[in-house]
């Protein structure tokens, strides 16, 4: 009788569509020359801090947006209101993670995607699950705070293989912490040889001149055809 039992694998199917969503949605993207960057996280790694710091670095010179992702609430969200571009607030009803289509509701939000040339997506705080869907964002990402120890390449790899590049925060506390940079970087470039680093401090303005221009850089190539 179990022979005759339809098994569907809900998890491959899942994750194929997603893949096709989030290959449709970032070629939406460069066809508009907008780039969508996903910023991944712990919660408490500094995101919505590093945000506010980078917008206010990059404003004057290009139309921002910024999505954020929470599981309820709307903190960040006012907080980003408050230094003058658009923000959407988008609730995952308890999804640790957002996926492609949950993205493009975003967008959706902002209503018209040639109004922006960079949007900003700030996912559900973890480690684990955001690494694991492809929101269709063009860059990945990922935040580590220096409170967080030196050893999180090894615990979760698959956030580090998929990022784009690392933003180390809070460097400025690196003499409270034990916390060993040069570790970091080479367990980090063991599982991402591609990735580039970037150590910055908010509270000082440490980095975010670097983070900007990298920034620049990836606009400019979105935007070519």
């Amino acid at each position: 009788m179990a022979d005759n039992i339809k098994i569907i694998e809900l998890n491959e199917d899942i994750m194929r569509s997603n893949d096709i969503d989030s290959d449709n949605l970032r070629k939406k993207l460069k066809d508009n020359g907008t780039l969508l960057i996903n910023i991944m996280s712990s919660p408490g790694s500094g995101k919505t801090t590093l945000l506010k710091a980078l917008i206010t670095n990059l404003k004057n010179d290009y139309r921002i947006a910024v999505i954020e992702a929470d599981i309820d609430g709307q903190i960040d969200a006012s907080r980003i209101l408050d230094i003058g571009v658009d923000c959407v607030q988008v609730h995952t009803g308890g999804c640790c993670h957002l996926t492609a289509d949950m993205t493009e509701q975003g967008l959706r939000g902002l209503k018209d995607l040639s109004n922006y040339d960079l949007i900003f997506l700030e996912n559900v705080g973890n480690l684990v699950c955001p690494a694991e869907f492809d929101t269709g964002a063009t860059l990945n990402f990922m935040l580590l705070s220096v409170p967080e120890g030196d050893d999180k390449a090894l615990k979760y790899p698959v956030m580090f293989k998929v990022s784009t590049a690392l933003i180390i925060t809070k460097i400025d506390t690196l003499p409270v912490f034990n916390f060993d940079l040069e570790k970091l970087k080479k367990d980090v470039y063991s599982r991402n040889k591609n990735i580039d680093i970037f150590p910055v401090s908010a509270k000082n303005n440490a980095g975010i001149a670097e983070i900007s221009a990298f920034i620049k850089e990836k606009i400019r190539l979105q935007k070519e055809h």
